[in-house]
């Protein structure tokens, strides 16, 4: 069963640190939809089960990356699609939404998706260790 989109918003609210739920929709769209251009197959659709509607479909329609992005380059890019953000905001904003939604998706699913991704991911999931 999904996250209800209040609840999932108020996790990115109170791990960002941001004022407004507005602020924190701002940031999980812009991540999603660039977390989406890297997953695959089920994996994808196993988050996007997981998230509220809105942020499933953002991650099911997502920004098109012709390769995968390191974590460096993810969050460089991230910065470039928030209006505002340096890097170091970016990588506050990316461990907000990730860790969000590496708490909604679980462990082994959470696994599965840095099994998709370049090495170094885990710590953009708040991750200190592999799960």
């Amino acid at each position: 069963m999904p996250i209800r989109r209040d609840s999932f918003l108020a996790n990115v609210q109170e791990r960002g640190e941001y004022a407004t739920t507005e602020e924190a929709d701002r940031v999980a769209r812009v991540i999603l939809a660039l977390l989406g251009a890297h997953l695959v197959g089920t994996v994808r659709a196993e988050l996007a089960a997981r998230l509220p509607e809105t942020y499933a479909l953002i991650l099911l329609n997502p920004l098109q990356a012709a390769e995968p992005l390191s974590p460096e380059r993810f969050v460089r890019a991230t910065a470039a699609w928030i209006e505002g953000a340096t890097e170091k905001t970016a990588l506050w904003d990316i461990g907000a939404v990730l860790s969000t939604a590496a708490s909604t998706a679980g462990d082994d699913l959470t696994r599965e998706i840095l099994l998709q991704l370049p090495p170094g991911y885990d710590l953009l999931f708040g991750l200190t260790q592999p799960t």
